[in-house]
C-alpha cells in the first residue's frame, strides 16, 4: 500500500489483487457455486471509499488467501473469508485481545487478535463462520485460530480458538493472554 495512512489502493496495487482474487475464485469454484466472478469483480470495482478493497489486501497481504465464499442478498454484499490452508502466517503469535496484551507482564507478543483484525476492517470468524469454512475443505490441520469469544468466557479470563484434527472440527479454550506460534485468527469480510 502506498500510505499507511490512507486504507485505499493504487490502481496498480488493484489490479494485481484482482487478479489474484479472479485466479483463486476460478480455482475454487466448490466455495461459491451459482456465484459468478464478473458480478463479483462488478461489486469489489464499484466498492466506494476502496476500504474493502484495502481491507482485501490485507488480508492476503497476512497470508489469509480471502476468497468468496458466499453472498447476502438481504445487504447485497459478497462474502470473503479468509481461505488459507493454515491459519495466516502472517496473524500468528498473537494473544486474543488487547486486555489480555495489557495484561502480560513478560514476553508480550507484538500484537493481538482483535486489534489487528479492526484496524484491518475485518471480522474474526465467529464458531458458526468457522464451522461453515470446514464444510468448504480441511482448513486449520496443523494450526489453529481463534474465534470470537463469548463475553461471559472473556469476562472470566479465557478465549476460545478452533482446529481440525481427526476430520473434526475442534473448540477449546485458554487463556485469552496465551500465544503460540501455530496460533491465528482469520476473518471475514462482506463487500
Amino acid at each position: 500500500m502506498s500510505n499507511n495512512n490512507i486504507k485505499k489502493l493504487t490502481s496498480t496495487e488493484q489490479d494485481s489483487l484482482f487478479s489474484v482474487l479472479k485466479i483463486r475464485f476460478e480455482k475454487n469454484m466448490s466455495r461459491h457455486q451459482g456465484l459468478e466472478w464478473a458480478k463479483v469483480l462488478a461489486k469489489l470495482d464499484s466498492s466506494t471509499g476502496g476500504e474493502k478493497l484495502w481491507s482485501l489486501s490485507e488480508m492476503e497481504r497476512t497470508g489469509g488467501e480471502p476468497d468468496v465464499v458466499g453472498y447476502d442478498k438481504k445487504t447485497d454484499e459478497y462474502i470473503f473469508y479468509d481461505c488459507s490452508a493454515e491459519s495466516p502466517n502472517g496473524r500468528r503469535s498473537f494473544c486474543y485481545d488487547g486486555e489480555a496484551l495489557a495484561s502480560r507482564k513478560e514476553n508480550k507478543p507484538k500484537n493481538n487478535a482483535v486489534d489487528l483484525a479492526a484496524a484491518m476492517g475485518i471480522e474474526i470468524l465467529s464458531e458458526e463462520q468457522y464451522r461453515a469454512l470446514q464444510k468448504l475443505g480441511n482448513f486449520d490441520t496443523k494450526t489453529s485460530s481463534w474465534i470470537k469469544t463469548p463475553p461471559g468466557i472473556r469476562k472470566l479470563g479465557g478465549a476460545i480458538f478452533c482446529d481440525r484434527r481427526y476430520d473434526t472440527v475442534f473448540v477449546y479454550h485458554n487463556g485469552a493472554d496465551s500465544y503460540y506460534a501455530a496460533r491465528g485468527f482469520r476473518g471475514s469480510l462482506k463487500v
